[in-house]
Formats: structure tokens, C-alpha cells, sequence
């Protein structure tokens, strides 16, 4: 993890709205960083599942922007076609972080594997798969 978020990805109200900020980059995609807070709680003790989606979500938007940026495609615009997310464990009162990973970044579409853990990475408390349909402007 680095210190210095090293990327022009950013995140739209709604993750500023649970907090959520890009804290660095982890395997070369920007990293999510989420505080739990009252507002991301769900039953007593334990993340909101919409909270961990929503999470998991701006984690592959980040990686979608970067990517694109990276390839200096700066015309793009991107709109999610598909969706499904995997819930491995409770996630506990504590920070969750989340990268997305691109799979692959074509002409017209983009697909992302977003990993959502709190303590070790390699332990991931959710999983979502995404599709985006690419268009320049």
C-alpha cells in the first residue's frame, strides 16, 4: 500500500458520503479505504451489505478510471451492464478497504474483479465481478 494516492481516478458523492477515500494504490489500482461509522452499519455489530457493495463499486469505478488513464484514453465514458457480488464474511466493525482489478479493458468493454477485505487481503470479505460498456465521446 502506498501513502500517496498515485492516481486521477475520482470517487463521486456517494462514496464521499460513507467517507470513503482513495488512501493509495495497492498492485497498481487505486485503493479504497471505507471507516466504519454508524451510517455503514447494518445489524448490530457488522457492515451493511449495501455499504460492502457500494465499497466494492467505487473500487471498480477507480480502477476503471485508472486504467483508462493509464492508456491516455481520456474521452471514455463507462456505464455498468452487470453486476454480481459475492459476500464471504461478516464485515466487523473496523476499516474495510477494496481495489478493483481489470480483467480486461477492450475497445467497447471492461471487465473487473473488485475485492473488498479489513485485515488481510488475501481474506476478502466480498467479491463482485463487473461489466462496463466503454464509449467515446
Amino acid at each position: 500500500m502506498s501513502s500517496q494516492p498515485a492516481t486521477r481516478a475520482q470517487l463521486p458523492p456517494y462514496a464521499r458520503a460513507l467517507d470513503m477515500a482513495i488512501v493509495g494504490l495497492h498492485n497498481g489500482a487505486p485503493l479504497i479505504e471505507m471507516p466504519f461509522a454508524n451510517k455503514v452499519q447494518g445489524r448490530p455489530g457488522f457492515l451493511h451489505g449495501g455499504a460492502i457493495s457500494g465499497l466494492l463499486e467505487m473500487a471498480a469505478v477507480a480502477a476503471v478510471q485508472h486504467a483508462l488513464h493509464q492508456r491516455g484514453d481520456h474521452d471514455t465514458r463507462y456505464k455498468q451492464v452487470n453486476v454480481t457480488i459475492d459476500f464471504m464474511r461478516g464485515g466487523l466493525p473496523q476499516t474495510t478497504y477494496a481495489v478493483g482489478e481489470i480483467v480486461r479493458l477492450g475497445r467497447t468493454m471492461a471487465n473487473v474483479e473488485a475485492r473488498a477485505w479489513q485485515d488481510d487481503p488475501a481474506k476478502p470479505t466480498a467479491m463482485a465481478y463487473l461489466h462496463y460498456l466503454l464509449k467515446r465521446d
